[in-house]
């Protein structure tokens, strides 16, 4: 039998990476992070100088980037065209750009087929905006992770300065919010919680509580359909 696929979304700074990997962890399954990959072009483009309103550019220039993900001594580790770029997309600049990279239906076209491809024997956990909703709407378990925008800001800015980077605390929270519109608004494949996804809040809760509550979805979903 295939082994079910685990689709996680919710908003940017949920923690849906974090969570995700040691869901995968915990099951025995592959984690893949679609925004990563997202992430990826959109640096590859900004590297290229090439304006993100210019799609048609942006798409093909998205056409000609090899993604690959692998895991290296237990991390996920993101290939663009050969070149590890696992630190670079996390900049505050590969972060703006990527929400409206990947609202552009040529760009998400293309991945979308990359991550069906990779999840095809199932035995998943894969992380995003639209997994649930529109990369694998019959996936067996759908979670939409959330918490309150400050709460997101609060764990970028600390995510930021493990990196060394300085980041603004009120500034990011209103980028969180700017970015919930957009991704929640557009007209493609729009960040929306799937009828069928169940809503897992993490504002209070520490990773291992929101893992251990993904888990017993899992269990509660495979084991009895519910």
């Amino acid at each position: 039998m295939r082994r079910p696929i685990v689709a996680i979304d919710g908003p940017a700074g949920a923690g849906k990476s974090t969570v995700a990997k040691g869901v995968a962890e915990r099951l025995g399954y592959l984690y893949i992070d679609t925004g990563a990959m997202y992430r990826a072009i959109a640096l590859q483009v900004a590297r290229a100088g090439i304006l993100v309103s210019d799609q048609s550019a942006v798409v093909a220039h998205a056409l000609k980037t090899d993604i690959i993900l692998q895991t290296i001594d237990g991390e996920q580790h993101v290939f663009a065209n050969g070149e590890d770029v696992s630190a670079a997309i996390r900049t505050p600049e590969a972060t703006r750009a990527s929400s409206p990279v990947s609202a552009i239906p040529g760009v998400r076209k293309r991945l979308v087929e990359l991550q069906r491809r990779i999840a095809s024997d199932g035995g998943v956990v894969m992380e995003g905006r639209d997994i649930g909703t529109v990369v694998f709407p019959d996936a067996e378990v759908k979670v939409f992770l959330t918490a309150s925008a400050q709460e997101r800001a609060r764990r970028r800015v600390e995510q930021m300065k493990e990196m060394g980077v300085e980041a603004d605390l009120e500034k990011t929270a209103e980028e969180m919010r700017e970015r919930d519109l957009r991704d929640s608004s557009r007209a493609t494949a729009p960040l929306v919680q799937a009828p069928d996804a169940v809503l897992v809040d993490t504002d209070g809760l520490t990773v291992e509580q929101v893992i251990e509550a993904i888990v017993a979805i899992h269990n509660r979903r495979t084991e009895t359909g519910e």
